[in-house]
């Protein structure tokens, strides 16, 4: 008290039992600060905000709704007399989207803030943002049963207050390590029988999930009250196993009872050592619960619900050397869970506030790749723009309160049918599969993927669906419709609907058929596969909304799409592309028009190809590969080598006709392509007229005169060679006779080199100074000569010889 009366927030650390969750808000209520402002308890899970919120009222001597109230995401008591306001985590943060000042709110307490959960995680950073600069009045206080709650106190700049409260001695025994999760059911209905026999007292156990405690439940039939506590009974079951008893009575449990809620009566807490928690695997971008161990602060945290009342005992289901070996806190949700949600929120909160998500006080650093991934489905979904601002699609997602998917789907209705369908598919998707198989029930035909046989059930019951979980379910869909706007309302969903509204949360999920029966293909990447002896297992196209992850992923839950009358939703996330190859035998172009859906083509069918289609694909492929694409006679090859040696020389302003130049801009070409539809008619074109006609006239003729394209000797004329390094005009040797020198090329910068052939055509001598060659080396090459080929002429002064015939055989 002291405390929030000197500064606006503190860090209050305290084990189990000690009165944290129920007497801190009532004694608040008298603090001078406070005024008539109510104080906002947040509360990991629903059953902890029932439970804080009716103890706190039969303190007082009244019931829930007075001057202590909760919400829930099913149900509330509240009333114009509130003071302490219970609510979930969930339920702040979209109230601090909804009304960022926190009106009426003079202190918001965050209890076990050590379970570090994503919503705790950007309430808590919300808030702290809401104070910081515009709420300086708000009192905030971080509750935590464990040590690590210290770590709060740099984060809100706060003092932290330890109480020892009042906690019994606890007994902790250690057994075997269970070999696998198969056999837990068995090792803690034997701890269970055990324990019923040595010792006095109700029995708490901790189970992984729903399907262990129904398990364990069978085990102990007969020998005692057995009540399970799970966050998917009704309210009722709830507090029957949390109330007090006259029997003696067992209560398997899974996390829920972990911390924030005190199970009446129990001294003996048997632990399995495992909980299941929603993991993010980065190969699929889809979440799946996973069975981990316990961290050492959570079993900590169990073995302190024995020590409530009581002097207490805690069973460990594995050996003290696996108790060494456990991490010492669980990972926060923010380092492994799925981020769109948390990416949404932050966005709307910075329109609202204007702080950017990258500057809200946060413990953790949320992983730069998860991150862009929830950023990036959001953009697909339309509630983020390519800025990464929130678009108004964005900001009535947000405001629904449900995973930005689902808000999506709800969103897509548009009429009442519409939106009742996708507010039971909503409600659907937020539960289990009220078909999934159930331990110890009656053996049925497997339900199948089709989620329509699922929306089936809000009109007609089905033995085979669970009867708490439709009622949840019904619950959560009244309260969707009630946020879209529609009051009088039946639910009575539209199976026709199912497929276009899953396709607008899960436009990422939309599975094509691929080859083997059952196996699909992802839009968003990847593959799936639906068992072969499902209907769905046939269809071309489904809208995925359900998946399951262990070796390879599993379509659960999907309803067929048509490809010819795909939903609008669906049609404007497409892009449709006329694509044009060539084929490989004839050249011709062939083109497809194709609608693509992410990795997916939904439609390919041939179409037209217009000119401009056809002139961009002829110049794609020629740019790939000029020398193959276009006939290059050696004329051709001639004269870009002239023009690039005239380049090199007198004419630098001259274009570059290099291959690399030629290949990087065909604007050249273009004009000779119009009415060309295959690479046949490309071949045909006159390559050495296109090229001259790059060059004026002016160029061209200084061109033919500086550089020829051939050498006029005494008595015959040659082709020069300009593709080499050095212009080469080859002959004869007797071609040469009676020519003193040769002339230079491009105004005398560029040397002409002579090669010299045998009369068989092989080169003998190669020179750049023909006068010098005739007065020297030609002496050798002469006596060579007159030897092998005695019929030619071989003079002494060629210079002053004629071009001679070879002399006839005799």
């Amino acid at each position: 008290m002291k405390t929030l009366e000197e500064r606006p927030n503190a860090v209050l650390v305290a084990p189990p039992g000690a009165g944290k969750t129920t007497l801190t808000p009532l004694a608040l209520l008298d603090a001078p600060w406070l005024g008539a402002q109510r104080i906002v308890l947040v509360e990991p899970r629903r059953v902890a905000v029932r439970g804080a919120a009716s103890r706190m009222a039969s303190t007082l001597g009244e019931a829930p709704g007075g001057i202590v109230g909760f919400r829930t995401r099913t149900e509330s008591a509240i009333s114009a007399r509130t003071r302490i306001e219970v609510v979930t985590e969930g339920l702040l943060l979209r109230r601090l989207l909804s009304d960022p000042l926190l009106e009426g709110v003079g202190a918001v307490l965050f209890d076990e803030v050590h379970e570090r959960s994503l919503d705790l995680d950007a309430s808590l950073a919300f808030c702290l943002d809401l104070q910081r600069e515009l709420r300086p009045d708000l009192r905030i206080l971080a509750m935590s049963a464990t040590p690590d709650g210290r770590a709060f106190t740099e984060l809100m700049n706060a003092p932290l207050i330890e109480s020892e409260g009042r906690e019994y001695p606890i007994d902790v025994r250690h057994t075997r390590d269970v070999p696998h999760l198969r056999d837990l059911p068995e090792a803690c209905a034997r701890a269970i029988r055990q324990a019923l026999a040595e010792d006095d007292g109700d029995i708490l156990a901790f189970l992984p999930g729903v399907g262990e405690i129904r398990r364990t439940q069978a085990l102990l039939e007969g020998t005692v009250l057995v009540l399970p506590l799970h966050g998917e009974q009704a309210s009722e079951d709830q507090d029957r196993a949390l109330a007090p008893s006259e029997q003696r009575r067992v209560v398997l449990a899974t996390s829920i009872a972990e911390t924030s809620v005190t199970v009446s009566g129990v001294r003996i807490v048997v632990d399995g050592g495992l909980r299941r928690v929603p993991r993010l695997d980065p190969s699929t971008g889809l979440s799946r619960l996973e069975t981990l161990k316990v961290s050492r602060a959570t079993a900590t945290q169990r073995a302190g619900r024995a020590g409530r009342q009581s002097p207490g005992i805690a069973i460990r289901l594995w050996s003290e050397t696996t108790q060494r070996s456990l991490r010492p806190q669980d990972a926060p949700e923010m380092l492994v869970a799925d981020l769109t949600d948390f990416a949404l929120v932050t966005a709307a909160w910075q329109e609202a506030m204007g702080t950017s998500p990258d500057a809200l006080p946060l413990l953790d650093t949320p992983p730069p790749g998860v991150l862009a991934g929830g950023r990036e489905l959001l953009r697909e979904l339309g509630a983020l723009d390519d800025g990464g601002r929130i678009t108004a699609l964005g900001r009535q997602m947000a405001s629904l309160g449900a995973h930005p998917r689902l808000a999506a789907m709800l969103c897509a209705a548009r009429t009442v049918p519409e939106r009742i369908t996708a507010a039971c598919l909503a409600a659907l998707l937020e539960e289990r599969d009220p078909l999934r198989p159930r331990p110890n029930a009656p053996k049925s035909p497997a339900p199948g993927a089709d989620i329509r046989t699922r929306l089936a059930l809000y009109e007609r019951e089905d033995p085979r669906a669970d009867r708490a979980c439709m009622f949840r379910m019904k619950q959560s869909a009244h309260r969707f419709l009630r946020r879209l706007g529609v009051r009088d309302f039946s639910l009575s969903p539209n199976p026709d609907h199912a497929a276009a509204l899953l396709a607008a949360g899960f436009p990422d999920r939309v599975a094509q058929a691929a080859g083997d029966i059952g196996r699909f293909r992802l839009s968003g990447g990847g593959s799936a596969r639906v068992p072969t002896t499902d209907p769905l297992a046939r269809e071309k196209l489904l809208a995925g909304a359900a998946f399951h992850t262990r070796t390879s992923t599993e379509i659960t839950l999907a309803a067929p799409l048509d490809a010819e009358d795909l939903p609008q939703s669906l049609l404007d996330r497409t892009r449709e592309q006329v694509e044009t190859t060539l084929d490989g035998t004839s050249g011709r172009i062939i083109a497809r028009r194709r609608l693509r859906l992410g990795m997916l083509t939904l439609r390919d069918r041939n179409t037209q190809v217009t000119p401009e289609e056809a002139q961009l694909l002829l110049l794609a492929q020629i740019s790939a590969d000029l020398g193959q694409n276009l006939t290059w006679s050696d004329a051709s090859r001639q004269f870009q080598a002239r023009v690039a040696h005239a380049r090199a020389t007198y004419a630098p302003h001259l274009p570059d006709m290099s291959d690399v130049a030629l290949s990087e801009d065909l604007g050249w070409l273009e004009p000779y392509l119009a009415g060309c539809d295959r690479l046949s008619q490309v071949k045909a074109l006159d390559l050495l007229s296109i090229l001259r006609g790059r060059l004026e006239y002016a160029d061209l003729s200084a061109l033919d005169r500086k550089l020829p394209s051939r050498l006029a000797l005494k008595a015959s004329t040659h082709d020069i060679d300009y593709t080499s390094a050095v212009p080469t005009v080859s002959a004869r040797a007797q071609a040469f006779y009676g020519t003193a020198q040769i002339p230079v090329l491009a105004d005398g910068q560029l040397k002409l080199q002579c090669a010299l052939l045998s009369p068989a055509g092989r080169p003998q001598a190669i020179t750049a100074d023909l006068a010098g060659f005739w007065k020297g080396s030609w002496a050798d090459m002469r006596r060579d000569m007159r030897g092998r080929y005695p019929r030619h002429d071989w003079p002494e002064d060629p210079t002053t010889a004629e071009p001679s015939k070879p002399r006839p055989r005799h």
